[in-house]
């Protein structure tokens, strides 16, 4: 399948992505206008302790009108690499490095109107770091057992869909490491 963009115009250039409106020819002969936030991407990390416990975040968001429960998370700069970005995040966050790395997938969150990807990561090993929050950031590193996090997902407490995903990602795997 494919589509022919007819023509592109920027209508806002932010700090972190744009916002393009787009004439586009469909496949079928339709040809419509998209709205569409053309993204950096992302990675998100989730940080397993070797007691199974998980550092999450309970972050301000002001476009939620509060606090929200995330795996630690960020975007990626110009022309970095998923997994530097996770490692840099981590620290920054969390005030934590981790020595093992494995990458469980990627998630595309809003494809209906936007090209982001996050890369999400498993991040074992974990070591004591200096934690360097960005100037925006307000957050609370909070230790969880995975289990309970699971729950929290099913309680309606976590609602943030990259750490559902993430938390889902990391089950199947853990699962999988462990009924060999």
């Amino acid at each position: 399948m494919s589509s022919t963009i007819n023509r592109s115009v920027t209508l806002h250039e932010g700090k972190v992505f744009r916002l393009v409106r787009e004439n586009v020819t469909l496949e079928n002969g339709v040809t419509i206008d998209l709205d569409i936030i053309h993204h950096p991407g992302a990675s998100a990390i989730i940080p397993l302790t070797e007691n199974n416990t998980l550092l999450m975040i309970k972050q301000y968001r002001h476009a939620t009108g509060g606090f929200i429960w995330e795996i630690p998370a960020g975007t990626l700069d110009p022309d970095e690499n998923p997994l530097h970005c996770a490692k840099r995040e981590l620290i920054e966050e969390t005030g934590f490095s981790a020595r093992t790395w494995k990458k469980l997938g990627v998630i595309t969150p809003l494809p209906g109107y936007s090209d982001e990807r996050i890369h999400i990561f498993l991040a074992t090993d974990l070591t004591p770091a200096e934690q360097d929050l960005d100037m925006d950031e307000i957050l609370h590193v909070h230790e969880i057992r995975f289990d309970d996090a699971v729950e929290m997902v099913h309680r309606g407490e976590i609602e943030d869909g990259k750490t559902i995903s993430g938390l889902f990602m990391a089950s199947l795997w853990l699962n999988d490491r462990n009924s060999v």
